[in-house]
């Protein structure tokens, strides 16, 4: 009796979907990171210093992969950006 309330639950739908949803979100998130560690280094290996004004921005990303991946493994159930707020 258990399971067929779960499987008619639609807050456990509704998780599903923020689940998927969210990986989606991730996976974008992470492969914008990856532009931002290759820009960089690049900066690095020709100036010899790194982008300032795209430090912030860096972090934020970090930032908000942390928060996806604790709701993606249920430790928060706070909704992260682009349903809450973007990460300051």
């Amino acid at each position: 009796m258990q399971i067929k309330d779960n499987i008619k639950s639609s807050n456990v739908w509704m998780r599903g979907f923020f689940i998927f949803l969210y990986a989606m979100i991730a996976y974008v998130t992470i492969f914008l990171t990856f532009f931002v560690v290759m820009f960089q280094f690049g900066s690095l290996l020709f100036t010899g210093k790194l982008n300032e004004r795209l430090l912030p921005f860096g972090q934020s990303l970090s930032i908000l992969i942390h928060q996806i991946f604790n709701f993606l493994t249920f430790n928060s159930d706070e909704k992260p950006f682009p349903l809450g707020n973007w990460p300051k």
